[in-house]
C-alpha cells in the first residue's frame, strides 16, 4: 500500500510492497517482496496523474531515490506524471540477494536455481504484479535505461496490454543476437573508446602498465581486502562507457604512486575498489552474460571467450612506439572478477554453474515485437560502449510501432547527465502519448 509518505521540497513520496511469486511459472515454490517508492509533485498530489514506472539499467541496480540522489531526468517525469521507482527485484528493498542472504540457500546449485530467477522475464512479471494492484486493467507508462530497455521490450512481448507507451535510453536490446555475437561488436565499441584515450590522454594507459608490472612483484590490497591484479585493473576499462570517462582514467593514472615505483597510493586503490567492487551490484556480475541467453543458449563466460579469440590477453602489451600500455576491458564480467571479488567468492561455484547453463526460457516474442502496436520512442548513442547501436536498429526495425531517435553526443549515461533534453526528444516522437507537463510549483510558492 502506499504508505510511509514524506514531503521534502516539491515532492511527495509513498511506498508500495507487494508479495509476488519467485518463480511467477511455479507460484507454489514462495514469494519475496517486491518494493517501489512513488514520487509525485506536491501540486499534483490531489490530482489523478499517469503513472510512470521506471526501469533501472543494470542488472542488478535498485531504482534511484528522490533527494541527494534524484536523478536529473526526474522533475521532467513528475511535471508529467506520478513516478514509480521500482526496485527490480533481488536490489534495494525488494528482497535483496547478496552473498549473505544467498548462502542461507545452501549448495551452489541451489544458489544458481534461485538466482536464474532474476532476469527480465520475471522483473516484468513483477512490475505487472504491481500495476494491476495499483491500477486494475490500465495501463502505464514505461521509462527503460540500458538494461531496463531490454526489460521494456520483453514487457512487450508478453504483457503489451500493460503498456500505454514506452521511452528508452540506451537500451535496445540485442534480440536473436548470441551472446559472443555481441561481445564481438562491444569488444570492438570498447577498443574505439581505448584508442581515443590514448590520443588524448597517451600516458594514462603507460602508468597503468607500469602499475600492473608492479603488482607482479609486490601485493597490494583494495579497500575491500582483495588482493589488486592486472587483470583486475584493466576491468577499469568500463570507466569509459561514460560522459568524461577518459578524464576519469588520466586523472586516476594521476594518482598512482604514493612512493613512485614502490607502493600505489591510498586514493588510487580506493577508485580503482569503486570502480571494479560488485559489493554495491552483486547481481549484476552473476546474472549478466545472461541478459543475452534465449532458446537453449549457454553462455559460458561468453565476454572472456571473445576476447581470448580476438587475440587479447592481460598483460602490458608494447605500442607502436614500443612503450607497453595495459589493456582494457568494458562492460564485461570474467571467471577471474566472481573469484577475486571478496563480494562475489563465496558465489563463485553457484556463479559458474549459471555460466553453464542451458537458457530456456524466453526472454522475447518475435512475433508479437513484429505487431507491435505500443508506441515507443527510443534513443539510441551512436558512440555507446554497452549496448551496440548497429545491434540496436536492427531489433527496433524488427519491432513494431516503434520510433529511434539518434543521438551522437551524449554516451550510455545520457538520461542521467542530460534527462531532460533526451525525454524531450522521445516525447515529441511520440506526440499525444506522453502528458503535457505541468508546473511544478505553485505561484505562491
Amino acid at each position: 500500500m502506499f504508505g510511509e509518505p514524506g514531503t521534502s521540497g516539491h515532492v511527495v513520496t509513498g511506498d508500495h510492497r507487494i508479495e509476488v511469486p519467485l518463480d511467477h511459472g511455479a507460484p507454489d515454490r514462495g514469494t519475496i517482496t517486491v518494493y517501489a517508492r512513488e514520487v509525485r509533485a506536491a501540486t499534483h498530489a490531489g490530482s489523478e496523474q499517469p503513472y510512470l514506472v521506471f526501469l533501472q539499467g543494470g542488472p542488478g541496480g535498485r531504482a534511484p531515490r528522490p533527494g541527494a540522489d534524484a536523478p536529473g531526468w526526474l522533475e521532467w517525469a513528475l511535471a508529467r506524471y506520478r513516478v514509480l521507482l521500482l526496485d527490480q527485484r533481488g536490489t534495494g528493498r525488494s528482497t535483496p540477494m547478496d552473498r549473505h542472504t544467498l548462502a542461507r540457500l545452501g549448495s551452489p546449485s541451489r544458489q544458481a536455481e534461485h538466482l536464474a530467477r532474476f532476469r527480465a522475464d520475471a522483473i516484468v512479471a513483477d512490475a505487472e504484479c504491481l500495476r494491476r494492484h495499483l491500477l486494475g486493467d490500465r495501463p502505464w507508462t514505461a521509462l527503460g535505461q540500458s538494461f531496463g530497455g531490454f526489460c521494456t521490450w520483453t514487457y512487450l512481448s508478453f504483457a503489451p496490454e500493460g503498456l500505454d507507451a514506452a521511452l528508452v535510453t540506451g537500451g535496445v536490446p540485442p534480440v536473436g543476437v548470441h551472446p559472443d555475437d555481441v561481445y564481438v561488436a562491444t569488444t570492438a565499441a570498447t577498443e574505439r573508446r581505448v584508442r581515443h584515450l590514448d590520443a588524448v590522454h597517451p600516458q594514462a594507459r603507460v602508468v597503468l602498465a607500469e602499475v600492473a608490472r608492479h603488482l607482479e612483484r609486490t601485493e597490494e590490497h583494495l579497500p575491500t581486502g582483495e588482493r589488486l591484479t592486472a587483470r583486475r585493473l584493466a576491468e577499469i576499462g568500463a570507466l569509459l562507457g561514460g560522459a568524461g570517462g577518459p578524464d576519469r582514467l588520466a586523472l586516476l593514472a594521476e594518482d598512482a604512486w604514493s612512493l613512485p615505483g614502490q607502493r600505489l597510493s591510498d586514493t588510487f586503490l580506493a577508485t580503482v575498489a569503486d570502480a571494479v567492487s560488485y559489493a554495491t551490484r552483486p547481481l549484476y556480475a552473476l546474472v549478466h552474460e545472461a541478459c543475452y541467453a534465449e532458446g537453449g543458449v549457454v553462455t559460458g563466460w561468453s565476454a572472456r571467450r571473445v576476447r581470448q579469440r580476438l587475440g587479447y590477453g592481460d598483460e602490458p602489451v608494447p605500442g607502436p612506439d614500443g612503450v607497453e600500455r595495459l589493456p582494457l576491458t568494458g562492460e564485461t564480467v570474467h571467471p577471474h572478477t566472481v573469484t577475486a571479488d571478496p563480494a562475489l567468492a563465496p558465489l563463485a561455484e553457484a556463479a559458474h554453474l549459471l555460466a553453464e547453463r542451458s537458457w530456456t526460457e524466453p526472454l522475447y516474442d518475435r512475433d508479437r515485437l513484429r505487431a507491435n502496436r505500443v508506441p515507443v520512442a527510443a534513443c539510441v548513442y551512436t558512440e555507446d560502449m554497452f549496448v551496440d547501436p548497429a545491434l540496436s536498429r536492427t531489433t527496433a526495425a524488427a519491432t513494431g510501432a516503434v520510433r529511434v531517435v539518434e543521438d551522437g553526443t551524449h554516451h550510455h549515461d545520457g538520461l542521467r547527465r542530460a534527462g531532460p533534453e533526451i525525454l524531450d526528444r522521445l516525447a515529441a516522437e511520440l506526440g499525444g502519448a506522453v502528458p503535457e507537463p505541468r508546473p511544478l510549483t505553485s505561484e505562491a510558492s
